[in-house]
């Protein structure tokens, strides 16, 4: 596949998607031009109330056949579940992909989750996923080809083709039974890369086969009931075009087959295509729409615990778990019914008894009024069903308001106390599963005030008020909205109450969909947590948190946080968590649950390996970063061949009149203003300004805090750098170093030198020399796309960073290189999360720090073992 075609295909099939859609409308417009509205309600309302139940009957006769599916398919991967465990996830599944297509994405997320609590292993859900799909499209042609073998030629739409129908119909039957035939010749596994799928037994594909055998003829029989004038000799006929219907709809990739479906059904069948149509719009709400209200009804009785007794006990336990997860995705669902139904609504006649009645007491403008605004809700309905699946509160807040005001405006447009029944439904539904909704939003979390609120809706039905008085005199009619006359009003206010209408959702809708502002994001340094936590620290960048432009998360126990920064929409977590790692697993979630709920990128910076399980467990990408530099203290010493260029250093530096000396944190303090002297210089040399976030940066009261190691010639500080040293003596390292432009010869190998030295004199264990970016990225050609970019970077981007160079420095050392991760939900993410992780270190725009819980009080580093403090 070329690259480009790989990185836009997503854009691409729905691209496709979108056409194919709008073919199938347009044929099924094309196929109905004959068919008048007043036919297909005359038609719609003859179907007899009896055949309408036939047909929910055999609705609910299919689907408890699709449980049977994953039943069966369970018993196939050798994790049999009882059938009231797997027919909820079944049922759920199917009414998902059934109305919104994408099965894998909708119905399969739906399997996930039910299973995956149940203790099914992800690979053997995939699965069954695959059993069931794979079982009910092989049903599909093989009844697909009986019925081409059959009576194909009697179809319609396959008329003159008779030398064709009979070979396709053949075919089918072989590809359908295809897998039957692998599992005779003695195939047990699939194979598909490095995933395998076990085969079922030929007694489990028998009873596969029959399952899917009563599932099409029961939802073809829900069809067949609804079409008057049919006789049952007619049947094969329609479960014919019915199979083919499926096929052409599946390969369209259309959600739910919309519009391909009812377009083949209509050219196939030879009866009145009044009544076809009639019967596939009633079929389309029986089998499709029923369903996904009783499934989310379900859903929502199971966490509320509303389902008691024998019967609900094991299929309840089921459910709560999923309800959480589903919730959002049912409702945004009918949601998004909900607001197709206003449109509709809106582009049909009202029924002319029912308009009469509702004249003599309501007023045109208000029942026009009502009409309009119906549509807009349902338009703008729409557009919140995607908030919705994102849990936006936000969403939930204005999906609920436009529901109960749009069963207000259907009653006032036309007395459609149907369309008001459904949209209270969907509001009730939504009020049982608020708890789902729990990413904060602009629209609740920053309100404007009650008085305020109350204030700008009163103005603007006053307004409305003032322009009815003004203009009572005035015979409403359609023309009066086009109408632009320098002194009649009138058309003036219509339109103007439109547009302020508009402005007022609208100004909702973008509060709706802005993120809440972090609710965590100001916590301050807690100097006791930082010091029970440092205590516990394997990594001397735990004293990165009191640099003072971090965010933290604590653990309930005290004694472990988690530093990050936020820029924009993404929150940069540095490093590991500091502290004992029982704390990790929950740090890393609660913080992810923060960022979540704020709509916000989450990235993990500079991981250490004993980071990548909580991550992986998130489901997040994880990309190797670059290499750390550690020098194992140990008995440390530059003797032998590989040391020969730093004793020379080091020699030729004390040669020149460098010396070495550790300040404690008064000397430093008192030392200040030439180490600030030596900063401002190398700041200038270098042509830099201060970093922060993963770098140290001069702050006097931040230097303060340690102690420093510095190199003088003639009593002159020439360079230091401050000194980062774990209490429990894992890890020495050091953040900020500067130097003068003009120093003797070796002089920052001397610094190391001797600091190495002192920290092994001291017990210290290793030495950090810091983190290589992009170093050991693999170059490997099947690598992913972003380590083979940061390889090759690392290569040829000497003119941008000097990364070979800093390399072959630290390597100089002989250094333990240590791998370091980044984390996030996506490779896009990622890409995206690292330009926000560029202005943080760049220091574009940083916090106030956080006070400490001693007003005035800086936390201060731990003391250093063997350091006069």
């Amino acid at each position: 596949m070329p690259t480009w075609l790989s990185r836009h295909r997503r854009i691409l099939t729905g691209i496709i998607i979108t056409i194919v859609s709008l073919l199938g409308l347009l044929a099924l417009q094309r196929l109905a031009s004959e068919v008048s509205y007043r036919q297909l309600r005359h038609a719609f309302r003859d179907i007899p109330s009896d055949r309408l139940g036939l047909s929910m009957a055999l609705t609910a006769a299919s689907y408890f056949a699709l449980t049977w599916y994953d039943h069966i398919a369970l018993q196939a991967v050798g994790h049999p579940l009882p059938w009231r465990k797997a027919a909820l996830a079944s049922f759920t599944s199917y009414t998902l992909s059934h109305n919104l297509g994408l099965s894998l994405l909708t119905g399969g997320s739906a399997r996930f989750r039910i299973y995956r609590s149940e203790g099914v292993e992800p690979g053997l859900i995939g699965a069954v996923i695959a059993i069931a799909s794979t079982t009910f499209w092989c049903g599909v042609t093989v009844l697909a080809g009986f019925g081409l073998l059959t009576s194909g030629g009697d179809l319609p739409l396959l008329a003159g083709s008779d030398e064709l129908v009979r070979p396709a119909g053949a075919l089918l039957i072989v590809l359908g039974l295809a897998p039957m035939a692998l599992r005779l010749a003695g195939v047990t596994r699939l194979r598909i890369g490095s995933w395998q799928i076990p085969a079922p037994s030929l007694g489990q594909w028998s009873r596969l086969l029959l399952t899917a055998v009563a599932d099409l003829a029961t939802a073809s029989a829900a069809l067949f009931v609804l079409v008057p004038g049919l006789s049952s000799s007619a049947y094969p006929l329609l479960f014919t075009a019915y199979a083919v219907a499926m096929i052409i709809a599946l390969i369209s990739h259309v959600p739910g087959g919309v519009g391909v479906f009812e377009a083949v059904m209509l050219a196939a069948l030879p009866a009145n295509r009044p009544e076809v149509l009639a019967a596939l719009l009633a079929y389309r709400a029986i089998y499709y729409l029923v369903p996904l209200f009783a499934a989310a009804i379900l859903l929502l009785l199971h966490e509320r615990g509303a389902l008691q007794g024998k019967m609900a006990g094991d299929v309840a336990a089921a459910g709560r778990f999923g309800v959480e997860a589903l919730a959002p995705l049912l409702l945004g669902s009918l949601t998004f019914v909900g607001g197709i139904m206003l449109l509709l609504s809106g582009a049909t006649p009202a029924l002319r008894y029912r308009a009469k009645e509702l004249a003599q007491v309501v007023p045109m403008p208000f029942t026009e009024a009502s009409h309009i605004a119906a549509s807009l809700a349902g338009t703008v309905l729409l557009l919140v069903a995607q908030g919705l699946w994102r849990r936006l509160d936000g969403a939930f807040v204005l999906a609920r308001a436009l529901l109960l005001a749009g069963a207000v405006f259907s009653i006032l447009k036309g007395l459609d106390y149907e369309e008001a029944t459904v949209c209270l439904v969907i509001a009730g539904l939504l009020q049982m599963s608020r708890g789902s909704f729990n990413r904060r939003t602009a629209l609740t979390s920053e309100p404007l005030s009650p008085q305020w609120t109350i204030a700008a809706i009163a103005a603007f039905l006053g307004s409305v008020a003032v322009g009815l008085f003004a203009y009572k005199h005035v015979e409403y009619s359609d023309a009066l909205w086009w109408r632009f006359v320098v002194i009649d009003g009138a058309p003036r206010f219509l339109r103007a109450t439109l547009a302020g209408g508009m402005l007022l959702l609208g100004f909702a809708l973008l509060r709706m969909f802005r993120p809440a502002r972090p609710t965590v994001s100001d916590a301050p340094l807690d100097e006791a947590v930082f010091d029970r936590a440092v205590a516990e620290a394997r990594h001397s960048d735990a004293f990165l948190a009191l640099s003072g432009d971090k965010r933290f998360l604590y653990a309930p126990e005290g004694d472990a946080f988690i530093m990050y920064g936020v820029r924009g929409g993404t929150w940069v977590a540095l490093g590991d968590p500091v502290g004992h790692e029982d704390r990790w697993s929950a740090l890393f979630w609660r913080l992810r649950e923060h960022c979540y709920a704020a709509q916000a990128i989450m990235l993990f910076y500079q991981l250490s390996e004993r980071s990548l399980p909580f991550v992986i467990d998130m489901g997040f990408r994880v990309a190797k970063y670059g290499e750390e530099a550690l020098v194992p203290l140990a008995g440390f010493s530059l003797d032998g061949k590989g040391f020969k260029s730093l004793r020379y250093s080091v020699r030729r530096a004390g040669a020149e009149g460098a010396e070495f000396a550790m300040l404690t944190r008064a000397q430093t303090k008192a030392a200040m203003p030439e180490l600030r002297a030596v900063s401002d210089e190398w700041l200038n040399d270098k042509q830099q300004r201060e970093k922060g976030f993963s770098l140290g940066r001069f702050d006097p009261a931040y230097i303060a805090r340690f102690p420093c190691a510095v190199v003088r010639r003639e009593g002159r500080i020439v360079a230091f750098a401050n000194v980062l040293a774990l209490p429990n003596h894992e890890e020495l390292s050091v953040d900020l170093m500067r130097h003068r432009s003009r120093l003797p010869y070796g002089t920052m190998d001397l610094l190391f030198v001797e600091l190495m030295r002192w920290g092994s004199a001291h017990g210290y264990r290793g030495f950090n020399l810091g983190l290589t970016p992009l170093a050991g990225l693999p170059r490997h050609r099947l690598a992913p796309l972003l380590g083979r970019a940061g390889a090759y970077l690392f290569r040829r981007g000497e003119r941008f960073y000097g990364f070979t160079g800093l390399r072959s420095y630290k390597a100089k050392y002989q250094p333990q290189w240590r791998p370091s991760y980044l984390a996030a939900p996506s490779e896009f993410a990622m890409l995206r999360s690292l330009v926000s992780l560029y202005g943080l270190v760049s220091r574009q725009k940083r916090p106030k720090p956080g006070r400490t819980k001693e007003k005035g009080r800086s936390p201060a580093a731990p003391p250093l073992s063997g350091i006069p403090q």
